[in-house]
């Protein structure tokens, strides 16, 4: 096998590997977003919080960061559902949702920097765990286990919620909770409450998120901003209310993100994922899974 094809299907394989860990760092998105119809661009600085969490459990107790990231989604969901209900009664509540939200959630996101950087400093953070440092080495390439199973992980866990969402009362009121209010009202279901209990699970995918992040890479307070327009990106690139599409739309970015960087340098990566985002909204506006 040439050297070409090889750095190809190395290249391949880092991409899908790296569209799972996109999944999940954009399921909460689009959940917020894409459901809800809540521009929650202060949602990278939960998935910080997230790591910053697990890095503390970690060092502190030993814990493995995936594990404490799921200790720890009671509180993550709890935050979340506290911070839809200041967002209601502030914004929402009074018909004032548009760019006043938007301005308290980069408000959020903000406070939230500031809070990590006094508490941790902006020096980088990691963690160390049983896998972290190991590779899986096959004949023509390798997969680091520190991507592998962020993955796997990720992938679990937007299986899960699409059961959830599938085949539960709650999951089902969710999905419909932005497409006909009067419908659930009509069978007493309060909306506001549907909308709290989804935004909570959108803040507790964070949690997870930002344990899969600090196994990947080190972290620092502000590293979140890097996530911000690609997980906009995919969550529109899969089409609103779709998390399959979500999914297709994040390996897709992850693979010509992880080939471009290969063959023609880290710089151009950000540029073909966006451009690849403006040609599918130019003939394709719903997105890939879009309705």
């Amino acid at each position: 096998m040439g050297i070409t094809a090889e750095l190809f299907i190395n290249a391949l394989i880092a991409g899908i590997l790296l569209g799972g860990f996109y999944a999940a760092v954009t399921v909460g998105i689009s959940i917020s977003f894409g459901i809800l119809d809540i521009v929650n661009i202060a949602h990278p600085a939960f998935i910080i919080l997230g790591s910053y969490i697990a890095y503390i459990m970690n060092v502190t107790f030993g814990i493995d960061p995936i594990v404490a990231s799921i200790v720890v989604l009671p509180a993550f969901y709890a935050l979340g559902a506290a911070v839809y209900e200041l967002y209601y009664q502030s914004f929402e509540k009074h018909g004032q949702e548009a760019l006043r939200g938007l301005a308290f959630f980069f408000g959020l996101l903000f406070i939230t920097e500031v809070l990590l950087i006094l508490v941790f400093g902006v020096d980088y953070r990691y963690v160390n765990s049983a896998y972290t440092d190991h590779t899986l080495h096959f004949d023509a390439f390798d997969i680091p286990l520190r991507m592998l199973i962020p993955c796997i992980v990720a992938l679990l866990m937007v299986g899960l919620l699409l059961i959830y969402l599938a085949r539960t009362f709650i999951g089902r009121a969710i999905m419909a909770v932005s497409q006909d209010q009067l419908a659930l009202q009509l069978m007493g279901v309060n909306p506001v409450s549907i909308k709290r209990i989804a935004f909570g699970i959108s803040i507790a995918s964070a949690s997870i998120a930002g344990a899969l992040l600090i196994v990947i890479q080190p972290v620092e307070p502000s590293v979140g901003r890097e996530y911000i327009g690609r997980i906009f990106a995919i969550c529109v690139l899969g089409g609103l209310q779709s998390l399959p599409g979500m999914v297709i739309a994040a390996m897709l970015l992850g693979i010509v993100e992880s080939i471009t960087a290969t063959f023609y340098g880290p710089s151009w990566a950000p540029a073909v994922s966006f451009g690849l985002l403006l040609l599918t909204l130019a003939f394709r506006p719903a997105g890939l899974l879009g309705r």
